[in-house]
């Protein structure tokens, strides 16, 4: 059974929330490189070292929901169907992850053209979401029974994430991903046929 949140847990909560938020309307109205991390603390009325217990890095306001992508990606491997391969199932995460982007990409254009037209934070994007792989390579040998420092778990890990990128850009995403996926697949079971 879960515990409930406490008081302070609950204030740390809408500090990182109000700070995210804060962050996100000032970079989208006056421009990432324009904006300090001064201007988000006063604005989301914290200190700067209140702002930097919450987050990081600068970049870091903007991706607040890396756990939140990381228990996906975990969660695509443990819980998928039974008999469902794990390249199966990570392409299924990451093509609902696509498709999903593209569907708020209305919604989201303004801090999805943020992110592309500033080098700094594509790059952080990128290395944000590759970080996840550790993660993902012992939850898949976990469930192949490999040890946990297994090298075609963390190649798969480490294919599947990169696969992504390629996916999301590519005109016919469920295409992409059937291919770079099959690829995959073929390959793996050769190595574990789980």
């Amino acid at each position: 059974m879960d515990e409930p949140i406490g008081r302070r847990e609950r204030k740390k909560a809408q500090t990182r929330t109000s700070l995210a938020d804060a962050a996100l309307r000032l970079f989208l109205e006056h421009g990432y490189d324009r904006v300090s991390v001064k201007d988000v603390a006063e604005a989301a009325d914290v200190s700067v070292t209140t702002l930097f217990k919450h987050f990081p890095s600068k970049e870091a306001l903007l991706f607040d929901l890396d756990d939140d992508l990381e228990a996906g990606l975990v969660a695509a491997v443990h819980d998928r169907a039974p008999g469902q391969s794990i390249p199966g199932a990570l392409s299924e995460h990451i093509l609902l992850r696509a498709n999903k982007v593209a569907a708020e990409a209305a919604q989201t254009a303004a801090f999805t053209r943020m992110i592309a037209d500033t080098p700094v934070l594509r790059e952080y994007a990128r290395r944000m979401w590759l970080r996840h792989e550790n993660a993902l390579a012992k939850a898949i040998a976990a469930a192949v029974d490999a040890p946990t420092d297994d090298l075609s778990c963390a190649a798969l890990a480490r294919f599947a994430l990169d696969a992504s990128d390629l996916i999301e850009r590519h005109p016919n995403p469920r295409r992409a991903a059937e291919e770079i996926f099959a690829l995959l697949e073929n390959g793996w079971n050769t190595t574990h046929p789980v």
